[in-house]
């Protein structure tokens, strides 16, 4: 991030991690006693910080730049093509339709059930941030539908996709974890859903209707383009809908399906037809084609000419700009925070603890998550820091995979400000940053408690 290589961090551990608490508390204060647009705050308390943390005047700019467009790079294309989709999904009448088979189904009361197991099978292979973006229209519809406020519904999506990416692998957090520890990647995976399941059941689908009770939300029209959006008198099938959401899921799944056959030797990764079909499973590239597709079978197919069509899916962009801005500028700071070496000052002082190595690898990612913000830096740099530690001790197989769980409940723990995630999940259902600090941050928290308290079950009784 620093593009001066020989610029080294003279700050002491204390002070920086001051700075950095002291920038989450500048920041708060000004999106929420001076009601400052996320977006600007942001983007001053990292400059500020920059400045404050000694990073050279000359790579300031630089790093906020950089950090700003890597998170863009991740995030962007996801929410502008999911956006899209659940454009088309919502004005065709699609995701009323999927709702109501839905109702028919589980009934009313289950909804929030229905919604949630069905997040946890898209969330296998979907990173968190495409499959919350592509369920938002039958959140948001079921929500409309059944009343409630969106929280109700919301959180135990929000949650299952969440489990999903820090636990599981494919998702790149346990794979590298697993990788770097030596453990079994079928073992992790097993007992990763052992974890993950009752961990979304407790601490996102029952804590979300209960907070849902608690703080009631209107559903966004943030898909609708409007509150007077007109859908189809005669909406597709749920079943064409169903069709449509598992497109990107079988091609991601083939896609994890190529690396995983790569990672066994069974095929040369190297191989032209390799990288091809990577490329093409790759989820911007899901995403694509299931917006192309989308586009033909709701729209063309159905009497919607291409301008129609066209202008349905521009009218999806605007609304969601800010989101991607905000949630650039969250990335930005995290940036910032991980540049000016507060990441490295935390593991320095939290390394030589001499506690047993599963809560010292929760303690150190769960410290790392609250100083930096990313659940992937910080679940894979804990697992660098503990790695000599493993190797070290003389642990069986399921032991190592439930040391990679406690990293992973660490890495999930306390997201805020300065996480990406945060300021996604928080705009896209609506809530002001007091209430998602109520609602996703206290869920990320327990996430991390619970699925570290079943990590530490299993260690005992390996």
């Amino acid at each position: 991030m620093i593009t001066t290589d020989d610029w080294v961090q003279t700050l002491g551990a204390g002070t920086l991690l001051a700075i950095a608490a002291g920038a989450v508390a500048v920041l708060l204060f000004l999106i929420i006693k001076l009601r400052v647009h996320a977006f600007l705050a942001l983007v001053l308390v990292s400059l500020l910080t920059a400045f404050a943390t000694g990073i050279p005047s000359g790579d300031v700019i630089p790093t906020l730049t950089e950090g700003f467009g890597s998170t863009l790079g991740a995030v962007a294309l996801l929410v502008g093509l999911g956006a899209m989709l659940g454009r088309l999904i919502e004005v065709s009448g699609g995701a009323q339709a999927l709702t109501d088979a839905l109702i028919n189904k589980f009934g009313e009361e289950k909804a929030p059930l229905a919604l949630g197991i069905a997040s946890l099978i898209f969330g296998f292979p979907i990173f968190f941030d495409a499959g919350f973006v592509v369920m938002l229209p039958i959140l948001f519809t079921v929500a409309r539908r059944l009343g409630g406020g969106v929280l109700r519904y919301g959180i135990p999506v929000a949650g299952a996709f969440s489990v999903m990416h820090i636990f599981v692998p494919p998702h790149p957090g346990p794979v590298a974890a697993t990788e770097l520890l030596g453990a079994d990647v079928g073992l992790v995976i097993l007992l990763a859903l052992v974890v993950a399941i009752p961990t979304w059941y407790l601490t996102s689908y029952l804590f979300g209707l209960w907070v849902g009770k608690k703080i009631v939300l209107p559903v966004p029209d943030i898909l609708m383009g409007g509150p007077k959006a007109e859908h189809d008198e005669d909406p597709p099938s749920a079943l064409t809908v169903i069709g449509l959401l598992l497109l990107p899921l079988l091609m991601i799944f083939a896609n994890t399906g190529l690396d995983t056959a790569r990672a066994a030797g069974w095929v040369d990764g190297d191989a032209e037809w390799f990288t091809l079909a990577r490329a093409l499973g790759s989820t911007p590239v899901a995403l694509l084609a299931t917006v192309l597709v989308a586009s033909y079978v709701l729209g063309t197919r159905r009497g919607r000419g291409a301008d129609v069509v066209e202008k349905l899916i521009d009218s999806a962009l605007g609304p969601v700009c800010a989101i991607i801005l905000i949630t650039g500028a969250g990335g930005m700071f995290g940036a910032v925070l991980r540049a000016s070496g507060v990441g490295d000052a935390l593991s320095d002082a939290l390394g030589d603890m001499g506690l047993p190595v599963i809560v010292a690898a929760y303690i150190v990612a769960a410290a790392l998550r609250i100083a930096q913000g990313s659940a992937t830096v910080a679940l894979i740099t804990a697992a660098g820091l503990v790695q000599p530690a493993v190797f070290l001790g003389d642990f069986n197989s399921v032991e190592l995979a439930a040391i990679v769980l406690a990293l992973a409940a660490g890495s999930v723990t306390a997201s805020h400000v300065n996480d990406s995630g945060f300021w996604l999940v928080g705009r896209f259902l609506g809530m002001d940053v007091k209430t998602t600090l109520k609602t996703w941050t206290v869920m990320q928290t327990a996430i991390g408690l619970m699925g570290f308290g079943l990590a530490s079950a299993i260690f005992a009784i390996a």
